[in-house]
């Protein structure tokens, strides 16, 4: 949703392509809870591995039973020769806890390029915003520090890291604030990963705290999700088990019309309430030393003109809600309803052909890149003319990996932004 939107893989991401040993793969193992508090805080916040769904147990000397679960794309639980798993279990990042929560494995549909399946998302309409605002992931911040880009109200906060991929750690609860550049837009999106125990709420105001019981607060946690305020509540549970795991939360407001989503489901659909607009989101976060709240891949963007709109005006759009698997050009369950929107607005408009064009940051070879941004663009073409009956002739498909970033790569908004596709009028 974020690149929470890309899928990240967990310790078999230590695999290279030459082989490793199993001594390798063990030293890695015990390496993986790395931030200053130590391996016993750390592991108070490690996901229940026995109600992972669709997850793969491999014993950690077993090389070719990782690899074979790597290779297909699932959740992968290192144990003993036993079959219990280690101590030092690193976490399983919420992107791809999330896929597997979904339905098993990373891929969540066929594997030909097609539009994804379905049948596990559940009113499922998100679009994500086309002109990044703030974006983070923490990889700029020094573990064991307050994130820099952040203003801290109060509670004990840290950056903390596993497996080279990076958390926001509280063991408190507390307040924290993302400044911004300027007022939030009345279309706007936000996203991020979290994990939060029963019975904490994680509460997203967009106003200072003194006004907030004025206007809608979004509210997450396992049990149920959603908005209220102004005397509406609109919530509903999550439809699957996400206690003590990673879920991906989102949320769409279009003026005073507001939805909130919690991994596939939406939970809330509340057409009037006014969650109010400000320089700075307010988090309002639970979390205990037992039980740490961890958050990470936050994106926050502005809603832009619909598709054809912004075609007929500058003659391309740039969509940010075509996702992908990591380093494949598998289209995630994630990306429906821009597909849908895409095919509609070619079912309205018979004469509108389009060049796709795929477009990637400036992270990896670039070589890679490219060859990767063309089988993209070529995947997003495959599944309109499949799902959504588009004549293969009106489309044309083209990768240019990283030579044409839209934005400096710099920051993480610019990565964001620069990891595209673009619909160009023919």
């Amino acid at each position: 949703m974020p690149r929470l939107s890309s899928t990240i893989a967990i310790l078999t991401m230590a695999l290279s392509t030459r082989p490793a040993t199993a001594q390798s793969i063990i030293d890695r193992v015990k390496q993986s809870v790395v931030d200053h508090a130590g391996a016993k805080a750390d592991s108070a916040a490690i996901v229940n591995f026995d109600r992972i769904d669709g997850a793969i147990r491999c014993p950690v000397t077993n090389k070719g039973c990782i690899k074979k679960a790597q290779d297909a794309g699932q959740v992968v639980i290192l144990t003993d020769d036993k079959g219990n798993p280690l101590a030092s279990q690193p976490y399983i990042p919420a992107a791809k806890l999330t896929a597997a929560q979904a339905g098993g494995g990373s891929a969540g549909g066929s594997n030909d390029g097609g539009a994804p399946a379905t049948k596990v998302w559940v009113n499922y309409d998100f679009v994500p915003g086309d002109s990044v605002l703030f974006a983070e992931d923490f990889t700029n911040d020094r573990v064991g520090e307050f994130p820099k880009r952040f203003e801290l109200k109060y509670g004990d906060w840290e950056v903390a890291t596993v497996n080279d991929i990076r958390y926001l750690r509280s063991t408190s609860g507390g307040r924290i604030s993302i400044p911004l550049a300027a007022v939030l837009p009345q279309r706007f999106t936000i996203e991020f990963d979290l994990m939060v125990s029963s019975g904490g709420i994680a509460r997203v105001t967009f106003v200072a705290p003194e006004d907030a019981d004025k206007f809608g607060t979004l509210e997450f946690n396992p049990s149920e999700s959603g908005v209220r305020g102004q005397g509406m509540v609109s919530t509903a549970g999550p439809g699957e088990d996400v206690e003590s795991k990673f879920f991906h939360a989102r949320a769409m407001v279009d003026g005073r019309h507001v939805k909130v989503y919690v991994n596939g489901k939406r939970v809330a659909n509340a057409p009037a309430i006014d969650v109010g607009r400000s320089d700075r989101i307010q988090l309002d976060l639970p979390g205990s030393e037992g039980m740490p709240m961890l958050l990470t891949n936050i994106r926050i963007a502005a809603g832009g003109k619909t598709l054809y709109d912004a075609i007929a005006a500058s003659g391309r759009v740039a969509t940010h809600g075509l996702l992908f698997d990591t380093g494949s050009d598998h289209l995630r369950d994630e990306s429906v309803p821009t597909l849908k929107l895409i095919g509609e607005m070619l079912s309205l408009h018979p004469d509108l052909k389009l060049t796709i064009e795929g477009h990637t940051d400036n992270v990896g070879a670039d070589a890679t890149n490219l060859a990767l941004s063309e089988r993209r663009a070529a995947a997003v073409k495959t599944a309109l003319v499949k799902d959504y009956h588009v004549e293969a002739s009106r489309l044309i498909t083209h990768g240019f990996g990283s030579s044409r970033p839209s934005v400096p790569n710099s920051t993480p908004e610019g990565r964001q932004t620069n990891r595209r596709v673009e619909l160009v009028k023919n």
